[in-house]
């Protein structure tokens, strides 16, 4: 598996830093904290309370400030966000509405009753304990958003003005950007991956694209993502030429009459296939296709799992394809 240089937490200005996973794949998620005065935000928390306690820990040894985290901020929905709020049960827990309804659907104990099945589940199972077999979900607390939002939220920590910005539905239903314009830097969630392969779980694309170039206009120098590296402007274009590239050849496909698993393993990934977790591919064409269907059903997540297990070379010979992750 592919790790990261530069993992840990990361000062990016007075008072912002990033924490970067060791990987930017599966479950692997950064994190961030604002401080200033007396006060602190905290910018999401990670997949178990482990992971999340030793974030916590490594941010008050370099920042007073963050002893008690007055502000929580969580991006979107996805577990690997927001499973370890529990540890900062105190704050006001913020994130958009969209994104607080969409938490309660996949809660920690269902994502451990998951994992415990997993050893059943074929290929499908195998996959699951590839991606999520390194974390622990047993013994979480499901500890939702306590203050929610619909499109701008402005906030101050100490004299810092923070910025929420809505972009979602796009990654999931209620993805949110969270930029600090004092700090030059914005967090954006998992409208970035770096390095690695972005999953549409939601779209619409559209959303997706229009969100990476709000960022490509922000006058930032610290662009922290949900997965892999701080990166600048030409890694956010980056990321939109890749949901371009894949809503066009994901077009041209739908109108040729294929479906939605067949034109995924037909899609050429040129330099994409160099990032993490390739067969996400899969899932993005779904969704474009329900986009270009005008459907708004969604294909079982289990099936989703499947097709993704089977492009990663999961099942058969029961070794993962090479995908760098």
């Amino acid at each position: 598996m592919a790790t990261m240089a530069g993992h840990g937490l990361r000062e990016l200005a007075d008072g912002a830093y990033a924490w970067l996973a060791p990987r930017g794949t599966w479950g692997w998620s950064n994190a961030g904290l604002i401080a200033d005065g007396e006060e602190s935000l905290l910018v999401d928390t990670l997949y178990d309370l482990a992971l999340t306690d030793e974030m916590l820990r490594a941010m008050r040894r370099a920042e007073p400030r963050a002893g008690t985290i007055d502000t929580l901020v969580n991006t979107h929905a996805n577990g690997d966000h927001c499973h370890g709020n529990e540890l900062v049960a105190g704050a006001r827990i913020i994130a958009s509405s969209a994104s607080a309804a969409e938490m309660n659907e996949l809660p920690p104990q269902a994502m451990a009753a998951i994992m415990e099945m997993a050893g059943t589940m074929g290929k499908v199972g195998e996959y699951f304990l590839h991606c999520f077999g390194q974390f622990k979900f047993t013994g979480i607390t499901h500890t939702p958003p306590n203050s929610t939002f619909d499109g701008h939220l402005d906030l101050r920590v100490g004299d810092k003005p923070v910025h929420l910005i809505e972009v979602g539905p796009a990654h999931t239903r209620g993805d949110v950007l969270v930029h600090s314009p004092r700090d030059r830097t914005v967090f954006t969630g998992d409208i970035l991956f770096i390095e690695g392969t972005p999953i549409m779980w939601q779209g619409p694309v559209a959303n997706w694209i229009k969100a990476c170039r709000l960022i490509e206009a922000m006058d930032v120098e610290h662009i922290v993502p949900g997965h892999g590296p701080v990166t600048d402007k030409k890694g956010v274009a980056g990321v939109r030429q890749y949901l371009e590239y894949v809503r066009d050849q994901a077009r041209s496909r739908f109108d040729a009459g294929m479906d939605a698993f067949e034109a995924a393993r037909d899609i050429e990934l040129r330099e994409y296939s160099a990032w993490s977790d390739p067969e996400r591919i899969a899932v993005n064409v779904d969704s474009l296709y329900r986009e270009f269907k005008g459907d708004a059903a969604t294909t079982d997540v289990f099936e989703l799992f499947s097709r993704m297990a089977e492009l990663a070379g999961f099942g058969g010979s029961g070794r993962p394809g090479a995908n760098g992750s």
